[in-house]
């Protein structure tokens, strides 16, 4: 069953990568797992869990209808138009600044998936928009969520502090400056890959798709005169959900989908949009995130669930555990592969933590740096991850194969985890 499970593992990702109808891949890979490790039943139930999810849902779909909205009233143009100026002199650093940006968000916003729509839905039709290839403005999204390692809304933190016997302040005072130091790392190397492969902030790119926009709005974009009302309404979710988080705690604190609407309500009244127009569009955009996002999510929760039916999950993770002899290299790379396989760093995460870090001191770490070795680690796989959630939220907002913004952030993120190593 391991045999088979990894053979179809591998064959599954090659098929992506060919450009193979992804959904109907990973559902595929899914089933036929469950169906080789006798548990057929599995298949429906993970398949109407992912259908249900009671926080991707709303979030995804929520996001997606507020982006049409944003298209349809243009205030997303203002919002580049008003700041081309600065993404035209600045372009050099378009790549490094919007990792910086997220990663520092998602210390206020911990769920990948939350912050990577949140954010992406500004950030990445933003970089678009200055002429970044979108794979490269997906990929330098998600590398940034795995900044949520050392938020205090993270619930590893918390976990560690345990078995460390302290609290959970310490836990992320000790990790931060390693964390930061491996954040320089991974932007590095991204930022040299863009240059290389010349996928950053290009005038060429950036005319295309302003010829674009103007063939599809019939107007020319080049003479664009910014409303300085309708350039603000495309962050205010963001901002209500930085000053609503539990680390800031400025206003009461609210879901994702609760800033989106008051979003399109404002971009409705600032525009004097037509409300009839305006409601088609948002529902419009949520039954496009359902199809395209949500029945990625659905398909990808199924060739996860195939893994854990034929024993790989579990197998890689007995691996991981059993490495107490290079504890180090097994607190980094065990919950950062096996996050990379199953879009998820947290369950690898949570095992080695449970099972190795207590007996830290006997093979050389502490606890507290052991712990966030593995967390942090498992984080960063996730951002490499092309099944997880946020992954496809970012890939979806840009228009391109997940597979895609995974390869992009593949040496970026070991780079970050190697960095990180040597550190903690």
């Amino acid at each position: 069953m391991l045999l088979a499970g990894g053979l179809i593992v591998i064959l599954t990702f090659a098929l992506i990568i060919k450009k193979i109808e992804a959904r109907l891949v990973l559902f595929l890979a899914g089933v036929i797992m469950c169906l080789i490790g006798g548990l057929p039943g599995d298949i429906m139930k993970a398949f109407m869990k992912a259908m249900t999810n009671n926080s991707l849902v709303p979030t995804i779909c929520s996001v997606m209808g507020f982006s049409y909205v944003m298209k349809l009233t243009e205030c997303d143009q203002h919002l580049v138009q008003s700041i081309s100026g600065v993404l035209k002199k600045g372009r050099m650093v378009l790549v490094p600044l919007s990792f910086f940006l997220t990663w520092w968000i998602s210390l206020a916003i911990p769920s990948a998936a939350g912050c990577s729509a949140a954010v992406g839905s500004i950030l990445i039709p933003t970089l678009i928009a200055a002429g970044v290839h979108p794979a490269m403005a997906a990929a330098t999204v998600l590398a940034g969520t795995w900044g949520s390692a050392i938020s205090p809304g993270n619930a590893h933190n918390p976990f560690v502090a345990d078995l460390a016997g302290t609290d959970m302040m310490t836990v992320i005072i000790n990790e931060t400056p390693a964390s930061v130091i491996a954040s320089f790392a991974c932007i590095a190397v991204m930022t040299v890959y863009a240059v290389l492969m010349k996928e950053g902030a290009s005038e060429e790119r950036r005319e295309a798709y302003l010829a674009s926009l103007e063939k599809e709005q019939h107007h020319d974009l080049h003479d664009f005169k910014v409303n300085p009302l309708r350039a603000i309404v495309p962050l205010v979710p963001l901002v209500l959900l930085i000053l609503g988080s539990k680390q800031v705690a400025v206003l009461p604190e609210m879901s994702v989908a609760l800033s989106m609407i008051i979003g399109v309500v404002l971009g409705l009244l600032v525009t004097w949009s037509n409300a009839q127009e305006v409601c088609k569009n948002f529902f419009d955009g949520m039954g496009s995130a359902y199809a395209n996002v949500i029945g990625l999510i659905v398909c990808a929760s199924v060739f996860t669930t195939g893994m854990a039916a034929v024993g790989l999950t579990g197998a890689l993770t007995e691996v991981m555990k059993g490495s107490q002899s290079a504890a180090a290299a097994a607190g980094t790379f065990g919950p950062f592969l096996i996050a990379v396989i199953s879009g998820s760093g947290d369950a690898a995460a949570f095992a080695f933590n449970g099972a190795v870090t207590p007996f830290a001191e006997s093979f050389g770490m502490s606890i507290m740096d052991l712990g966030s070795l593995a967390q942090i680690a498992g984080a960063m796989g996730r951002s490499m991850s092309p099944v997880a959630g946020a992954a496809i939220i970012c890939a979806g907002l840009a228009k391109v194969n997940p597979m895609e913004v995974s390869k992009r952030n593949a040496l970026p993120c070991l780079a970050a985890a190697l960095v990180l190593m040597l550190f903690l």
